[in-house]
């Protein structure tokens, strides 16, 4: 059995109906929206980010889960899937797990509409049932991500960017999502509890080592065999490259800058950046921090009673920084 499939099967038949709910919570009497509508449900991904909220709802309430949990994953899904369409704009980019993006088959403008369409959708369901807990978490992760998607653009064109800056770049632009749906999770059986807080940090420190796993990535041989240097090519600064450019002599720090500033299509230069940053523990060292980000986040709910929703969450844990891709 794969691993993702292995983390679903506590919550398989609450991910069944959630389908269902999701696809109709999405339903507009537009029909070219309904098409693209139908289109983006049919090419979902693994849909962690609805699993994070059941298997986190379940492991807080022995089990439980209720209207509020459903409303909870598919104001997260609709969120979510609104900010992918945006990205696939902003980033001009033609294809979204292998199939087509939105901006790709129905061009920018449409995109763009659909992308505000679910966005207000998913803000709708929460106002319509009166779940204004749920709304707050889910409206404070929007403003997190553009935060950090903002900040990230700022930072880039200087390239003496801090490792301190870093984590907060990526804490609103990756962990601050699924940080979300565990609290949502928590927030949707156990409302006003603490365990809404200690389950929004247990998912924003696995967020933070998801996305220290997708930095290495771009060092690490990946499904072609080979480095990307994607990252690189795009200056984007992540944590192996901040940690050798901070713990390297001038001359050599001057060189990197040189080579992701000026030479960064530069196949031979970006595979020069690639073997100076391993050969200088930038790997090592980001691992390492990610290997702290996973224990935090495991020794949340450590306490929990043993279930098989924590073992899920648990698996989920590893599977985030043992992935593939």
């Amino acid at each position: 059995m794969k691993v993702v499939e292995q983390i679903k099967k506590p919550v398989h038949d609450e991910m069944e109906l959630f389908e269902k709910k999701f696809y109709e919570s999405m339903s507009s009497k537009v029909a070219l929206l309904n098409r693209i509508t139908y289109y983006i449900v049919n090419r979902k991904g693994k849909q962690m980010r609805p699993m994070f909220v059941f298997l986190v709802a379940k492991m807080v309430s022995n089990g439980q889960v209720n209207e509020r949990t459903y409303r909870g994953a598919s104001v997260i899904e609709l969120i979510h899937t609104a900010t992918l369409v945006h990205d696939d704009v902003v980033d001009d980019s033609n294809r979204r797990r292998g199939f087509f993006s939105i901006n790709a088959l129905w061009k920018n403008k449409i995109a763009v509409l659909v992308g505000d369409y679910l966005l207000s959708k998913g803000l709708l369901l929460s106002i319509d049932y009166g779940d204004f807990d749920l709304l707050k978490i889910i409206s404070v992760a929007v403003r997190e991500m553009s935060e950090g998607e903002l900040l990230q653009i700022e930072k880039a064109r200087r390239l003496d960017i801090t490792e301190e800056v870093y984590y907060d770049i990526i804490r609103q632009k990756t962990a601050t999502l699924i940080a979300a749906c565990c609290s949502l999770g928590a927030c949707s059986v156990k409302p006003d509890s603490g365990e809404v807080e200690t389950m929004r940090k247990f998912g924003e420190l696995i967020g933070m080592a998801f996305q220290i796993k997708d930095d290495l990535f771009d060092y690490t041989d990946g499904p072609i065999g080979k480095p990307t240097g994607i990252d690189i090519k795009e200056q984007k600064m992540t944590l192996p490259l901040i940690y050798t450019l901070n713990n390297c002599d001038q001359k050599d720090k001057n060189w990197l800058i040189n080579s992701v500033k000026n030479h960064n299509k530069d196949k031979k230069r970006v595979k020069e950046v690639i073997n100076f940053v391993k050969n200088n523990g930038g790997l090592e060292y980001a691992e390492k921090k990610m290997k702290e980000f996973q224990q935090q986040a495991l020794s949340l709910i450590k306490n929990y009673p043993n279930s098989e929703y924590k073992d899920a969450l648990e698996l989920m844990v590893s599977y985030v920084i043992d992935r593939k891709k």
